[in-house]
């Protein structure tokens, strides 16, 4: 099912993007290596899916020669029948674990790096109100940051000890500067609280250097996805500390890591029940039901991740939802198909 779906969905890729590809020059070379990532990216987060309408496939090929019949008339029972699917799911689902945890992400590194590199260049990436800590004392704040031109507005630094203010930074603007690696403030101001009187320091436009990045200030949105599990774990108790807004997309990045891969015992017991029975109508009957479910499935996996993403949803109980719903489906089918 992989070779088959993965081809058509390359096919797709390139009809979309070869104009693109065409007009930006692109070297082959980095072109073959995106495809490379995308086979891996798509499969990865399409294979509970191209699972479950295997084991459809093959279980209503088996029911519809009456094998299922003769295998349970044996004395065999259906538990016993279930096993061969189980011990597969089991495997597929470890191989699936350790891919998510360590070559998916470099993969979906360089599919969305040549994605927002050569694709997307003209889409501007920009952050709103961001308010980070920095380090253990001190705190930024940018009313909106833009990646493309590397400007922010309204940018203050502030420096505490315990709970009393020592020094403060303002600037109208900020921008970084690649070439010398630091930030030019313009309109800078500066304030140093005293015990009686501040020192107040004021320049047009000043170079300096800070102790953040500028993926500090507007993270690319795919960040989490191109990590490993312990880069992962990280970067979110990093980004926790730092109070920043996006932590419910990154811990829906880290559940789904071990979601998926439980998804295939739930998917797999669902399709053996949905198909093991002999309709009228054969093997397409089957098909229609399982593409149907699979199809549920992925619009609840994506509705609900969206939600803890956007609002204040548990990003873990977003995250297992449709697994709990759909075990308690498999358990009741598969009840269902032992009668």
């Amino acid at each position: 099912m992989i070779l088959l779906f993965v081809p058509i969905g390359i096919v797709v890729d390139v009809a979309e993007k070869i104009n693109r590809i065409l007009e930006n020059n692109i070297p082959m070379v980095d072109v073959l290596k995106y495809y490379g990532n995308f086979t891996i990216y798509f499969a990865n987060m399409l294979f509970p899916i191209f699972l479950f309408i295997s084991i459809i496939w093959f279980t209503s090929k088996l029911a519809s020669n009456t094998e299922i019949v003769a295998i349970l008339s044996s004395g065999i029972s259906y538990t016993r029948f279930l096993r061969p699917y189980i011990v597969g799911a089991t495997l597929i689902s470890v191989f699936a674990l350790i891919m998510g945890f360590f070559l998916v992400p470099k993969a979906s590194l360089g599919y969305n790096d040549f994605r927002y590199e050569y694709l997307k260049r003209k889409e501007v990436r920009e952050t709103q109100r961001v308010f980070k800590q920095i380090s253990d004392n001190e705190f930024i704040y940018v009313s909106n940051f833009s990646y493309n031109s590397k400007t922010g507005y309204n940018f203050t630094l502030e420096e505490f000890e315990g709970l009393e203010l020592k020094s403060k930074i303002n600037a109208n603007r900020i921008v970084f500067n690649d070439s010398t690696q630091d930030y030019t403030l313009y309109n800078y101001e500066k304030r140093v609280v005293g015990e009686w009187d501040d020192l107040i320091e004021k320049e047009n436009q000043i170079n300096m250097k800070f102790d953040f990045d500028v993926d500090d200030l507007t993270p690319a949105i795919y960040a989490a996805e191109t990590m490993t599990l312990r880069e992962l774990n990280q970067f979110i108790e990093r980004e926790k500390r730092r109070g920043s807004a996006n932590i419910n997309s990154y811990l829906v990045v880290k559940y789904k890591k071990y979601s998926i891969p439980v998804s295939a015992f739930i998917l797999t017991i669902i399709a053996v029940a949905v198909s093991s029975m002999k309709r009228r109508g054969g093997m397409g009957v089957n098909l229609a039901l399982g593409i149907a479910l699979a199809f549920i499935y992925i619009f609840f996996d994506k509705i609900f991740g969206t939600l803890a993403e956007a609002s204040s949803i548990n990003p873990l109980f977003a995250v297992w939802f449709p697994n709990i719903i759909f075990g308690i489906l498999a358990v009741y089918l598969l009840n269902n198909a032992k009668r």
